[in-house]
């Protein structure tokens, strides 16, 4: 097995070359006759061949065994890692919260530990998201995943993982964000025994950095703080299983030897981390609070320009500063629907509730806003400089209607009486003023 301290190289979504044993790769053609040291050269396309060069996504991996070597897969189903259409239970229009998911009391690893929460769109027309949460104990030792459906963008809560991917190792925690291009292979082990967090499976256009229009050319997230793996490799065989997801279904196949065996890669299709404690948030030092697309780290565009089949958005640490203004949220309801969840700290517009590893579900058009106690707090308290610290919220935000799954209508988890945080706004009306 190869060394396996961690390396990255800087930057978002560019050509980078890396290889773990040097004079892997081949100079000045992609696919020689023979590749150095008995590797066997592949590419993996993450997107059409004909794409425009600049969206063009692909990478060479010159590794000990092609990706066909494995025996047929075999459906193996799974009973909360679940896939669109969902529509088990007709979608609520109602507000909905939950508390987080509590850890797993029998060995569960990363991919046994996933529940999905909701989702929305077509997997086989590649649009809309899955939405889901994981709670795992136990490291993937023996098994392999990758998803043919999309992208994974990981956002640990609890704990650490440690990805080991087939272009290699990358270790994250709370406060910081991981995305899987779909088709990389990887097994998860977890260096602290448990972890927890949320998954957005993005199904349409992959994640890019946000155009920055009028702000110009600095702010929000900087493409030199997102890390790529350089490579490393594990040789060796066993008995050994290969998990997918595919057009909504999870498969198995018998594979002998570990699929983490690329040698030396080059390209721009790659995993990568990011630590959300760099993003430079862009705030009104004037009056009003600023809707929440200015805190957007990453998107993923939809065919209809403005609106995408998913935003991530985070709330960290920032400076409130505005004057004659409601410094919370105000009321609103949107055409985005958004998914909410707390890595860390509390968030200003929820009282109580809404804790670490909770998640809330505002659909399209569903009012909401701070709760009762929040609203006559910020009314009548002094305005002056504020620094809303250690905090860490997030939004998977999203063009379609988010379907819960009946698993997060029915789940223990589910706050029933969330509606209530509201019914205490009064009618302040008075016509003289």
């Amino acid at each position: 097995m190869a060394d396996q301290e961690l390396h990255y190289m800087s930057g978002f979504g560019n050509e980078c070359a890396t290889e773990a044993l040097p004079g892997t790769l081949p100079q000045g053609q992609n696919s020689p006759q023979k590749v150095n040291f008995g590797l066997y050269a592949e590419q993996l396309s993450g997107t059409a061949f004909t794409m425009p060069r600049g969206a063009n996504k692909r990478s060479w991996l010159y590794r000990i065994r092609p990706s066909v070597v494995h025996k047929p897969f075999e459906f193996l189903g799974h009973p909360t890692f679940l896939s669109t259409p969902f529509n088990d239970v007709p979608p609520t229009p109602s507000q909905l919260r939950w508390s987080p998911q509590p850890l797993p009391e029998t060995p569960t690893d990363f991919i046994d530990g996933i529940i999905s929460m909701g989702g929305n769109g077509d997997a086989a027309s590649h649009s809309g998201v899955g939405i889901h949460v994981y709670a795992a104990n136990k490291d993937m030792t023996d098994r392999f995943f990758y998803n043919s459906d999309g992208e994974m963008l990981i956002v640990p809560q609890l704990g650490r993982l440690l990805i080991k991917t087939e272009m290699g190792f990358i270790e994250v925690g709370a406060q910081e964000i991981c995305v899987i291009p779909r088709g990389v292979k990887f097994r998860v082990e977890l260096p602290g025994g448990e972890a927890r967090g949320y998954i957005c499976e993005n199904y349409g256009a992959q994640f890019k950095l946000p155009d920055l229009g009028p702000i110009g050319a600095n702010g929000l997230a900087n493409p030199r703080d997102f890390l790529t793996p350089v490579a490393a490799y594990e040789e060796r065989e066993g008995d050994f299983r290969l998990l997918t997801k595919f057009q909504g279904n999870l498969w198995q196949a018998e594979i002998g030897h570990s699929p983490l065996d690329v040698v030396g890669w080059h390209g721009n299709y790659a995993p990568y981390k990011y630590d959300l404690t760099t993003f430079n948030c862009i705030n009104s030092v004037t009056f009003d609070h600023p809707d929440p697309s200015i805190y957007t780290v990453l998107t993923a565009p939809s065919d209809t320009p403005g609106t995408a089949n998913c935003d991530f958005v985070i709330f960290p640490p920032r400076w409130m500063v505005m004057e004659h203004t409601f410094r919370p949220p105000w009321f609103h309801r949107n055409f985005m629907s958004e998914f909410m969840g707390l890595v860390t700290g509390q968030y200003d517009a929820k009282a109580e509730g809404f804790v670490p590893g909770g998640a809330s579900l505002h659909n399209c058009m569903a009012g909401h806003g701070p709760d009762a106690a929040t609203f006559e707090k910020a009314s009548n308290e002094e305005l002056k400089p504020v620094y809303q610290g250690k905090t860490m919220a997030f939004m998977f935000e999203t063009r379609f209607a988010v379907r819960p799954t009946k698993h997060a209508i029915d789940s223990a988890e589910r706050q029933h009486d969330y509606y209530t945080c509201w019914q205490d706004l009064k009618n302040n009306f008075n016509q003289n003023g």
